[in-house]
């Protein structure tokens, strides 16, 4: 690992091209990066980035619908349901039905939803801390912000 984050810490020749400063492309070289990470780190929970996205969202007490996951999450709806329903046939999330609209299908996670997505979250924040290490904690945290205010327009008060 070391040897990769070592490369990955390099400055590549081609970055020095107009293109190496386009917020697209870093942020797109950023995300690429980190899901392989993220997908190493929990290929032991037999999740995937997006399918632990989905997990981390049921877990949060906000008690998603499955459009409001796809929506977020920018993906299809026909890829969240399936999504749900693979962590709903290992027991990780069940379906409910929404409050507001018996229409709408919430996702909340089960209790063992919450203990896998506890193990994997920490596995995570080391894959992420790996991904980061050239900043320091200060300058990560600064680097989220900035992101959450580029994509909300809010100053969130998300960690």
């Amino acid at each position: 690992m070391a040897v990769q984050n070592k490369e990955a810490l390099e400055t590549p020749r081609l970055a020095t091209a107009d293109i190496g400063r386009d917020v697209g492309l870093l942020l797109a070289k950023l995300h690429a990066a980190g899901s392989v990470l993220n997908n190493l780190a929990l290929a032991d929970f037999e999740l995937r980035e997006r399918s632990f996205s989905v997990l981390t969202l049921a877990c949060s007490g906000l008690e998603p619908t499955q459009r409001e996951l796809a929506d977020f999450l920018s993906l299809d709806p026909s890829q969240v349901v399936s999504l749900v329903d693979g962590l709903e046939k290992r027991g990780l999330v069940e379906r409910g039905t929404g409050r507001h609209d018996r229409r709408a299908k919430i996702i909340t996670a089960t209790d063992e939803g919450r203990k896998v997505h506890q193990q994997a979250r920490v596995v995570l924040e080391e894959g992420e801390r790996t991904q980061l290490a050239a900043l320091s904690e200060a300058e990560a945290a600064e680097l989220k912000r900035l992101l959450r205010k580029a994509l909300w327009g809010v100053e969130a008060t998300a960690p």
